[in-house]
């Protein structure tokens, strides 16, 4: 893509031209084509005189009187965008993929900040807004836990767990709807970030491993290596699921959230679909695969923008 030309080249095509250089010749020593050369003496010379600094200032006062196109008044960047922000990618995933498709057109390029200041002006601004993820409360009750029989804590997971070096580890979780009448389980495999749920009739063991069972099975052997889970009392029948499923099952520290960050995150992910206090019951198994499916689908900054769908090897799921 061309650049403008800088006061330092319009110097050298002064100083060449003074020698009687040919415009080619000043092209080769500065890299550009010839005809850039062409038009720049054309435009900003006097006959056979040419000042770099005059040519710099006639070509500055040239770009002031343009009128300002900005890159999201461009109908394909727009479009873009407007696909990105209706599949509740944030402005960061949407600028990185952006960077991503197009790496040699800086005209299909646009920064997370120009499309938060883009939606800020638009007079629907509220139709693009609620697809953009807030941060959400924190709890505002505590559960008294029981304490789960015979788990194997985290500590004793294998280290290359940790590496993310590898497909089939896993993170489980629930979210709650209303009440704790309802609820979702949630698996996301920690490499990949590729996210699994179902919905909950109870949040009980018996629900959850059903649940969990179904989930898994459409995996591969491979796919099925370990899973960390929550310390809730749902998953208080591990060792059945365990010995179905042929996941090593290990358990992070009570309330030590950041031990399964990428459950977490993606759990605040599918929360944008389903707020707290959604009263589930009222939700079906469609409406959460079609979010898992948008979210599965959503690119990733750790994963070079990339999407889960697509770093989990296709023949996996």
């Amino acid at each position: 893509m061309a650049h403008h030309l800088t006061i330092k080249e319009r110097e050298t095509i002064s100083q060449m031209r003074c020698k009687g250089a040919k415009k080619a010749a000043i092209a080769r020593r500065l890299g550009r084509h010839p005809s850039t050369i062409g038009r720049e003496i054309s435009r900003n010379g006097h006959g056979r005189y040419y000042s770099a600094a005059t040519a710099h200032y006639w070509s500055a006062a040239r770009r002031r009187k343009r009128p300002l196109v900005r890159k999201l008044d461009q109908p394909e960047t727009r479009a873009a965008v407007c696909q990105g922000l209706s599949s509740y990618w944030s402005p960061d995933q949407i600028s990185g993929r952006l960077r991503r498709e197009h790496p040699c057109d800086r005209r299909r390029q646009v920064s997370p900040q120009t499309i938060y200041a883009w939606i800020k002006t638009q007079p629907n601004r509220s139709r693009w807004e609620r697809f953009l993820r807030f941060g959400g409360r924190g709890r505002l009750w505590r559960e008294r836990r029981g304490k789960i029989p015979r788990t194997v804590e985290i500590a004793r997971r294998p280290a290359v767990v940790n590496r993310r070096s590898r497909f089939g580890d896993w993170e489980g979780d629930t979210i709650l709807g209303l009440g704790r009448l309802s609820a979702i389980v949630t698996h996301v495999e920690r490499k990949s970030g590729y996210l699994l749920a179902a919905k909950l009739d109870a949040c009980k063991s018996k629900e959850v491993n059903r649940a969990s069972k179904r989930l898994f099975g459409k995996l591969p052997d491979r796919l099925r290596k370990t899973l960390t889970l929550d310390n809730g009392k749902e998953f208080s029948s591990h060792e059945e699921l365990s010995r179905v499923t042929g996941l090593k099952i290990y358990f992070a520290k009570p309330y030590a959230a950041w031990q399964r960050g990428t459950n977490e995150n993606t759990n605040g992910l599918l929360r944008q679909f389903f707020p707290k206090r959604t009263d589930l019951r009222n939700v079906s198994q469609h409406q959460i695969a079609h979010a898992v499916r948008l979210i599965n689908n959503r690119p990733r900054k750790r994963l070079g923008y990339r999407t889960p769908n697509e770093v989990l090897p296709n023949s996996c799921v």
